[in-house]
């Protein structure tokens, strides 16, 4: 297997037709990738359809990622009518196998009750777990916990050292809000760099947000970042 994920950093490997031909071989990790290349329209027409059938013949294996990948596109109707209960068990069932992105999709669907009854304070353990193995987003929703005092204690400091992490691992909406909390601290310039970076990885839906957010905010050192912002 390690042989085989080698090839696919050759620049000479086609690895599209790399990936099918290890999935098509039986290679659980090929299937899971060949999956996600499908369903994101990498190298090739997308196809969720497909996709989905090879997250489900990896999930048979119990790989983790797989059967998080199947959870995933029951929760959004990738290749399947939405099933929020479907999607709430696979997540469970990724997260019990020690996998972060299972641990961070079961503690959403915990916190949200969707597909599962609602229990913020289960919600609350899994993004700890996942946190503690270094999942970033999951570090980034315990910062916006502490700043809101929500489930727990209210500390900025804490929120801020949530923040920070997760903007250095890439997460955007962590270095949105980053920039949001150096801005209200007097620092424009850093608060400016993050900015540009949360904008950069954000998708269109998250620039609405982060353009609205920051219109709305009671601090002026805040409101002035939108004058940063890309115009429509």
């Amino acid at each position: 297997m390690a042989d085989w994920l080698a090839l696919l950093d050759q620049p000479s490997c086609d690895r599209l037709a790399a990936l099918r031909s290890g999935a098509e071989a039986g290679l659980v990790e090929a299937q899971v990738r060949y999956g996600e290349a499908l369903l994101a329209g990498h190298g090739c027409d997308a196809d969720s359809v497909e996709a989905l059938r090879w997250f489900i013949l990896a999930s048979h294996a119990d790989h983790p990622a797989a059967i998080n990948m199947v959870g995933r596109c029951h929760e959004n109707g990738w290749g399947v009518a939405q099933d929020l209960a479907i999607a709430a068990r696979c997540f469970a069932r990724a997260a019990a196998a020690g996998y972060n992105w299972g641990m961070y999709n079961y503690a959403g669907a915990l916190g949200r009750g969707a597909g599962i009854a609602q229990d913020e304070a289960a919600a609350l353990r899994w993004f700890r777990r996942a946190a503690d193995l270094g999942h970033v987003k999951s570090i980034g929703i315990l910062g916006a916990l502490a700043e809101e005092g929500r489930l727990v204690p209210r500390d900025f400091a804490e929120a801020d050292r949530c923040y920070r992490i997760a903007a250095d691992g890439g997460d955007f909406r962590s270095q949105f809000h980053l920039a949001r909390r150096l801005a209200q601290s007097g620092a424009h310039d850093q608060a400016a760099r993050w900015l540009e970076r949360a904008w950069s990885g954000a998708h269109d839906a998250y620039r609405a947000k982060m353009r609205e957010e920051l219109a709305g905010d009671p601090e002026p050192m805040v409101r002035r970042l939108v004058g940063l912002l890309p115009a429509d």
